[in-house]
């Protein structure tokens, strides 16, 4: 658990959930970690929690939707540390107000819409383009962004947030495409349902159930969970991973639709097991 000694990195949307549990686990692997949100109580809050435990962690304010407030951010981390080797963007526009009206395309805000974009795949390409200068200074540096599996498959529900994603996947692979002879790695991770305080303030005790029911794990996802996916493609052990959307999901996607449905026809399945 020592894989990234030395090495700086910067995690957006790291107040909670995903993010937070990405800035524990790197620093459990030795990084000194920058948790970056527009929400810096909280995020000096899980600062204060890892430093606590004996890591190195300091919080630092950002809007990803503004480029002078990542400038401000890559100066602060530049004039502390001198260097940048791992970024993780996890942050998104996931406020209420935006996911609430987030439905369907006949009746869609031109501003949601436009509003997704600016945040979470615009801001996403201002954290990279800004990290680029030191990660090839350096001439190696990984880059991470959280996508979504709503990006691979249809639904009925978010189409800004997840078209907003889907976009994070082909700039992921033009960054692999563009910079990855100058030792920079990019790849993406789909989470599929993740018990996050924002997923579980969003879905209902049957609705959790539902999803899980379709999971090929007998679980859902817990941030921890994901953190695990974010530390490897972080480290060395991923030195030849990149270009790459990696989908950690429970199966979710991976099976045809019926297959939940037809487990009491499966001799193996939990059902005819009694289990």
């Amino acid at each position: 658990m020592n894989r990234l000694a030395g090495r700086v990195a910067i995690i957006t949307g790291s107040a909670l959930g995903i993010g937070a549990a990405s800035a524990a686990r790197l620093a459990q692997e030795g990084a000194r970690v920058v948790l970056a949100d527009i929400n810096l109580s909280m995020a000096e809050e899980q600062a204060r929690s890892l430093v606590d435990q004996g890591f190195e962690a300091v919080a630092h304010q950002v809007d990803i939707s503004s480029e002078s407030n990542i400038k401000d951010l890559y100066r602060f981390v530049l004039e502390r540390y001198a260097k940048v080797d791992i970024l993780h963007n996890n942050a998104a526009n996931t406020i209420p107000s935006q996911t609430a009206g987030d439905m369907g395309v006949a009746t869609m805000d031109v501003d949601l819409w436009d509003r997704a974009f600016s945040v979470t795949t615009r801001g996403t390409m201002l954290m990279i383009k800004h990290a680029l200068g030191p990660m090839l200074e350096a001439g190696k540096g990984s880059i991470i962004s959280t996508s979504s599996t709503g990006s691979l498959v249809g639904d009925l529900f978010l189409p800004a947030y997840a078209s907003s994603k889907a976009a994070i996947n082909t700039l992921t692979l033009y960054v692999a495409a563009q910079y990855g002879k100058r030792g920079i790695r990019a790849n993406v991770i789909s989470p599929g349902a993740t018990l996050t305080p924002t997923f579980k303030a969003g879905n209902s005790p049957e609705q959790c159930a539902q999803i899980e029911r379709h999971e090929l794990t007998p679980y859902l996802g817990e941030p921890e969970d994901i953190a695990a996916v974010v530390a490897f493609l972080a480290s060395d052990d991923a030195r030849y991973v990149t270009g790459q959307n990696i989908v950690a999901d429970g199966g979710y996607i991976s099976h045809m639709p019926h297959v939940a449905d037809s487990y009491h026809l499966f001799d193996a399945s939990p059902d005819s097991r009694n289990v």
